[in-house]
């Protein structure tokens, strides 16, 4: 693990983090004036990397940022909070340098973005075993597809529009055909809100990875996980074409009970009505993220869409 500090003074300016994988929508704006999570897990950073593999940003959770002060201007064109537009706003308390960025304005996911030529990593502990696809496959269960209340997921339509994007780019132009269950649920809303596909053979699509049998025959794209530390995809057999989904909505799908509940009997007393709206189903995916989609199926194509992005 990693403690970052000011290159100017070695002032301490985060508690000890542990790197994971960079969220690929972490500079995408979501929606119109939405209220938005933390970005990071707290103890966690990710680092967006250039071409050449020096971090081109590095990207905590705002409460991991420890020695800094915030510096006090105008933040115009902003709407509830701050966008980041203006560069650094976030000095070391030991000299005053001008070290990180911290967002919050509304659809912006709230992050404090450290500047690579401001700070530096000092290693303060061992960093932690990287998990095996058994443990991931048992850790990392279930995330839930709405929210508490029944509103939709932030987190869930932007991992959903990044998975359709590898199935639609490991598709190559062909339709998909979903397996039933699960995997069709959470997914057939948002492939009807794309163009229709060329005329031509579907390419198969199912879940698969660790805890569950391969399905046969084998599909032609498996919905596999990602590797919550490393990023990388579950390995696929030969042949079969890879579309990761983030660990725990992965075995959200993966391992949902799809057994039903004996069927109620009788009928509301007379003068009773229901006057709420009933929960939506579990696997709602109404919503496509379509900047995440855009920028994602781009960056499969070869073609480095940084406009969205806050580094």
């Amino acid at each position: 693990m990693e403690v970052f500090e000011c290159r100017g003074c070695g002032t301490a300016l985060t508690g000890p983090l542990s790197r994971v994988a960079f969220p690929v929508y972490a500079g995408i704006p979501y929606g119109n004036g939405v209220a938005m999570p933390v970005l990071m897990e707290s103890g966690t950073y990710g680092v967006h990397e250039g071409p050449a593999g020096g971090a081109r940003s590095i990207v905590i959770a705002p409460g991991d940022a420890h020695g800094t002060a915030l510096v006090q201007r105008r933040e115009l064109g902003a709407c509830c909070g701050i966008d980041g537009r203006y560069g650094p706003n976030l000095t070391c308390v030991g000299c005053g340098r001008k070290v990180a960025t911290r967002v919050d304005d509304c659809s912006l996911w709230q992050a404090t973005w450290l500047e690579p030529a401001a700070v530096r990593p000092v290693a303060e502990s061992p960093a932690p075993p990287v998990a095996d696809w058994v443990s991931v496959a048992g850790r990392w269960r279930a995330a839930a597809l709405v929210e508490a209340d029944g509103s939709r997921s932030i987190r869930w339509d932007v991992e959903a529009a990044v998975t359709l994007a590898h199935l639609v780019s490991a598709a190559d132009g062909a339709p998909l055909a979903l397996a039933p269950g699960p995997l069709a649920q959470a997914f057939r809303g948002l492939l009807g809100q794309l163009p229709p596909p060329q005329t031509r053979p579907a390419r198969r699509a199912a879940l698969a990875g660790p805890g569950r049998p391969l399905p046969r025959p084998l599909p032609d794209i498996a919905v596999v996980p990602r590797h919550p530390q490393t990023g990388e995809p579950w390995p696929t057999p030969p042949g079969v074409a890879a579309a990761p989904l983030a660990a725990e909505y992965w075995a959200a799908l993966a391992f949902r009970d799809e057994r039903e509940l004996a069927p109620a009997t009788g009928r509301l007393p007379p003068g009773v009505e229901r006057d709420d709206p009933l929960p939506p189903h579990s696997l709602y995916a109404g919503y496509l993220d379509q900047w995440v989609f855009r920028a994602v199926l781009n960056r499969l194509n070869g073609v480095d869409d940084t406009q969205h992005d806050h580094r």
